[in-house]
């Protein structure tokens, strides 16, 4: 399995996220509604030696995939790192129109003529049919669409689809994403989960391996379940060639810091660390501290 990068340039704090402080993500919604502050972070991230990028597939993502394509000359070096869907951008279409006529609309945006072909080929009963998988597939497509082109390394499904079929136990899902991922863009498949343990413990006991889980991991518990003891033990006894673990919200949302909070993560046995940043003095500190 090809190794993934260690540190890696997450993206919620460019969009006003932050699962702490509302005034917090307030104040990094209005820094970062100018894009061009956001490019600068990216800059200063690549002159402290980052080279790999996740990114949410929302609506401002689609800009930032064009300047990078723009600008490919440039950053040519850059591992793309994409997490799909993004959730909230359907939520907000099924609830004002209902979960059909969304899918329909999805598709059919910003599609040629010949794409639509394409598609209705592939699958165009698949609506009528609720086949869920070539469902599936087709929305991929349309989410990756605005990644065309940039070095993508993993392609991520996010915590609230993983979880939400890692709760149904449905494995079809799981298997048919990662195949897909695999044969149409010939990546490695990832999902994010708020269930590291309970996750890896089903993909292996379904036989699917090859697989990169991105999950909080922080010393306070903080988005883990079921605890930080079952944390420990499942990275204690991974064998990387079958999956690759990588920790997110290390820093809790701000609530350890982060020499403390780092000093937990480089004992732990993962392969990689995503975290947001959006000053030059925090992305150095954070770049010295990981050693993982």
């Amino acid at each position: 399995m090809q190794k993934i990068d260690k540190i890696i340039l997450g993206d919620n704090q460019f969009f006003g996220i932050n699962h702490m402080s509302q005034e917090k993500a307030q104040q990094l919604a209005e820094k970062f509604f100018d894009i061009n502050n956001i490019y600068h972070v990216y800059q200063l991230a690549f002159q402290a030696g980052i080279r790999a990028v996740m990114l949410n597939s929302n609506d401002r993502a689609k800009d930032i995939c064009e300047y990078f394509r723009a600008n490919n000359s440039k950053y040519s070096e850059i591992n793309w790192y994409p997490s799909i869907p993004y959730p909230h951008k359907y939520a907000n279409l099924i609830s004002e129109k209902g979960i059909f006529p969304t899918i329909n609309d999805v598709l059919l945006k910003d599609n040629t003529a010949l794409g639509v072909l394409g598609m209705m080929t592939k699958g165009g009963a698949a609506v009528l049919g609720k086949d869920v998988i070539k469902i599936m597939q087709m929305l991929i497509d349309v989410e990756m669409k605005m990644f065309k082109g940039l070095n993508t390394k993993v392609i991520f499904l996010q915590n609230i689809i993983t979880d939400l079929f890692l709760g149904f136990g449905i494995r079809e899902i799981f298997s048919a994403y990662c195949d897909y991922i695999r044969n149409k863009y010939n990546v490695l498949p990832g999902f994010i989960t708020q269930n590291m343990p309970i996750l890896k413990a089903k993909l292996e006991l379904w036989g699917i391996e090859g697989v990169v889980i991105c999950s909080s991991f922080n010393k306070i518990g903080y988005l883990m379940s079921p605890n930080i003891e079952a944390y420990i033990e499942t990275s204690d006894n991974n064998d990387t060639a079958k999956y690759q673990l990588m920790a997110m919200s290390t820093l809790a949302s701000g609530a350890i810091p982060a020499k403390e909070a780092y000093e937990f993560i480089n004992k732990q046995k993962i392969q990689s660390v995503v975290f947001g940043a959006s000053s030059k003095g925090h992305i150095e500190e954070t770049m010295k501290l990981i050693q993982i």
